[in-house]
């Protein structure tokens, strides 16, 4: 494959990212506002700080690519409409918890995926920055995921308790 061709699948991949970091801007403060369990609304504002980094690393990468076109991505956009419905119709604090979790690591799998994938692709490309920032990210979102299925569990059995 040659090398502008890779470059332009980074680059894309990058752009793709960024619009999904803004879409993912955008729902935080609502899923934040819907959430009641303690240790979730920690784990978000503790994803939402980690998001503002993944944005930083996204222009940097960016800019190492040589600039990016914008877009769309209508992936996230497709997450965070089923956030939305899936809190729309919980019927308990609980469950809406459950649900926020649910969509939130359909969320971070997108990530750890594309992250991943464009990170492979930019060592291929001998673009080093971009890949080291990546596989950050990559490993920042595995760890969110565990945290979320974690608090899933918690709070599974606390409503085994009531």
């Amino acid at each position: 494959m040659k090398t502008d061709d890779l470059k332009q699948l980074i680059k894309d991949g990058l752009s793709a990212q960024k619009a999904g970091s803004q879409v993912a801007a955008k729902a935080t403060d609502e899923i934040l506002d819907d959430a009641t369990h303690p240790e979730l609304k920690a784990a978000l504002k503790e994803g939402n700080e980690t998001s503002k980094e993944w944005a930083k690393r996204l222009d940097r990468a960016i800019e190492e690519v040589g600039g990016a076109d914008s877009q769309d991505n209508e992936i996230m956009e497709a997450h965070y409409q089923v956030s939305k419905e899936i809190r729309a119709q919980a019927k308990t604090d609980s469950v809406r918890d459950l649900g926020i979790i649910a969509s939130g690591q359909m969320a971070l799998h997108y990530w750890i995926a594309s992250f991943g994938t464009v990170a492979s692709y930019a060592a291929s490309a001998g673009l080093s920055q971009t890949e080291k920032e990546l596989k950050a990210s990559v490993q920042e979102a595995k760890q969110a995921d565990d945290k979320h299925t974690d608090i899933a569990q918690r709070i599974l059995a606390e409503e085994g308790q009531e």
